[in-house]
């Protein structure tokens, strides 16, 4: 029994994973490691930059703890040749 069978059923489109997805999730990770209490509630690819000899990934995360909501700029450098993780950097926010 193929689709064609069941005209009202359609497969699923993959959408392409994003070349940053990876670093998204280690900047999930290392965040919740950070703020163990605080749970991830958003999440935003901000962009990458691109260096001579390094790329950053950037990240916004949004935090929720029993006290506060609050953002956290997540920054993760690496060698793009490599993958590497060079240095991870976190800045909090009020918005």
């Amino acid at each position: 029994m193929g689709l064609s069978q069941f005209p009202h059923m359609a497969a699923a489109q993959q959408k392409p994973i994003p070349p940053y997805a990876k670093w998204g999730t280690l900047a999930m990770k290392k965040t919740h490691e950070r703020y163990p209490q605080a749970k991830i509630i958003d999440y935003l690819h901000v962009g990458r930059v691109t260096g001579p000899k390094s790329a950053t990934e950037k990240f916004k995360l949004w935090l929720r703890d029993n006290k506060r909501e609050f953002g956290v700029f997540v920054d993760i450098e690496f060698n793009p040749a490599t993958n590497q993780v060079i240095n991870i950097t976190f800045r909090e926010t009020t918005r």
